[in-house]
């Protein structure tokens, strides 16, 4: 993979033709039939749709599949990579799946259910190990029904054909290294479904959403040129003048025997290497959706967001062809950035937030794309954690997301939503989607609505909840023109809807946002 400016020109074609090489080919010790790490012991297959089973072999061999009753061959082509598909089946299991060409190759005790992948970075990475009061949950998670494979860590430069890992049934000894969210989610949705669920947990604290993005989305927007791919070179270009210094610092320090404890500088993330590396391995395997913790390390850049993670939702279904597969995502949880204020600091007076502006991208996306969710989690941050230890909640919404969209139940699967605005009397009368079987504030008076005028100054308001509207005023804006909810970096808040899901933050207006480019932060 090579982001050089100088080779923009050609930056599609040779991206094509380096794709396609690396995609088709993949290392072996022998000419033995081998399969990819996801097919093996304990694995999940996706139910109801077509299975594509590949693997490799000596080019020329004749590989035969056989899954339950089902039998199909392939010829492996000059690449040593063959595939075939099979029909698709229903829950159940477990069986065998075979592959046989001059050897055979057994994946034992494979069922068949739902399918889903779980992406991000470190608050998706997560272990129950460290998460909030999990004793009892790991104590109590002996379940064959559900099942994960943990993606082994991987940058790479080009797209890797195969991954590192295994898969592993939930239980005492094992759910200890599961993704928190990815177990809460798995656990509550096959306790919903009584069918197997499978989880592909592939993610990396710290990453940013355009290391998830292959190099062809990324290379298709011009936008992505500058804010990222350029910025990249910049960015790696001081890293290594930073790190010659660090060494001739070093070598220094060593010659006059002096300690030298100075780390070396990190190599900037590069985009598209962990798509490479944890993702493009998992295509073309069955599933039934995503889910997405992440947005922290993108937050600085809200506004590039906007487009960019509805453009990673698009690459992900393009290249899985598998439709517009459900991807659901998890809102930024709230958080002071450490700074140790007190909570009459936080709220002494509305401000802007770069985080505010990333969850609104977030929920932009759910509105732009479909079979697109959003689990909010207002109500379960941490003022000084960016790793919030509750976890529970954010699995048990995203399996409410699940099963509304994917699954068709109907449910209430989210909070208050705002939907439209009318200024009545000096007053903004707030109408709300999402708000189950009625709108209700806990713990007391409606807290973290804001109001402005024409002049863009946002102050507190008051609130209050008439029938299914929420009525906003102030004394000191009688001529209101916007109404703010949760704007902050840790927004302290309390409207929900009667079956405890919290409203998701929101503006009403469409001044600038701090995250644009070149808006100066006001």
């Amino acid at each position: 993979m090579d982001f050089s400016p100088m080779k923009s020109s050609s930056f599609l074609v040779s991206l094509a033709l380096a794709m396609l090489g690396a995609a088709a080919a993949a290392p072996r010790a022998s000419a033995e039939v081998r399969l990819p790490a996801l097919f093996s012991d304990h694995a999940v297959l996706q139910q109801g749709m077509p299975i594509h089973v590949w693997g490799w072999a000596e080019p020329g061999e004749q590989v035969t599949v056989e899954f339950r009753k089902q039998k199909a061959t392939a010829k492996t082509p000059p690449s040593g990579r063959w595939t075939v598909k099979l029909k698709a089946e229903k829950a159940g299991g477990p069986d065998s799946l075979r592959a046989t060409g001059r050897n055979t190759v057994t994946a034992h005790d494979v069922l068949v259910g739902e399918v889903w992948v779980a992406s991000g970075q470190s608050n998706m990475e997560w272990p129950m190990s460290r998460s909030f009061d999990a004793g009892p949950d790991i104590a109590a998670s002996a379940n064959p029904m559900v099942r994960h494979f943990n993606v082994a860590k991987l940058k790479a430069d080009a797209p890797q054909a195969d991954c590192k890992g295994a898969w592993q049934e939930a239980g005492p000894l094992t759910t200890s290294n599961f993704s928190a969210v990815a177990y809460y989610f798995s656990r509550d949705l096959q306790k919903a479904l009584q069918t197997p669920v499978g989880v592909l947990h592939t993610s990396w604290g710290g990453s940013p959403a355009e290391v998830w993005m292959s190099e062809a989305a990324l290379g298709a927007n011009p936008a992505y040129k500058t804010g990222i791919l350029d910025a990249f070179w910049e960015q790696k270009r001081r890293h290594d003048e930073a790190v010659a210094r660090w060494e001739q610092e070093r070598a220094a320090a060593r010659k006059e025997s002096k300690e030298f404890t100075r780390q070396r500088p990190r190599l900037p993330w590069k985009p598209a290497e962990l798509y490479n590396g944890m993702i493009a391995p998992l295509i073309p395997y069955g599933i039934r959706g995503a889910l997405w913790y992440q947005g922290e390390s993108n937050a600085g850049r809200a506004w590039q967001y906007r487009s960019l993670y509805p453009d990673m939702i698009r690459n992900w279904r393009e290249d899985w062809d598998a439709g517009d597969f459900t991807f659901l995502g998890v809102q930024l949880a709230p958080f002071d950035h450490g700074r140790k204020r007190s909570l009459e600091e936080i709220t002494a007076a509305p401000t802007n937030s770069a985080w505010a502006e990333l969850r609104e991208a977030q929920a932009l996306a759910t509105r732009v794309l479909k079979n697109c969710g959003l689990a909010v989690i207002v109500d379960v941050g941490d003022k000084d954690d960016i790793h919030p230890a509750r976890k529970a909640p954010v699995g048990a919404r995203l399996a409410l997301q699940a099963r509304k969209i994917a699954y068709g139940d109907r449910i209430v699967a989210s909070g208050p939503v705002f939907k439209s605005m009318k200024i009545r009397d000096g007053k903004a009368v707030l109408a709300f989607e999402q708000a189950g079987s009625g709108l209700e504030a806990r713990g007391g008076a409606l807290t973290g609505f804001a109001i402005s005028g024409e002049n863009q100054r946002f102050i507190w308001a008051k609130a209050v909840i008439e029938g299914d509207k929420v009525v906003v005023e102030s004394p000191l804006v009688p001529k209101p023109v916007a109404v703010r909810y949760g704007w902050a970096d840790f927004p302290v808040v309390n409207l929900f809807n009667r079956e405890g899901l919290p409203a998701s933050p929101f503006r009403t207006d469409n001044f600038p946002a701090t995250t644009a480019p070149g808006k100066p932060a006001r």
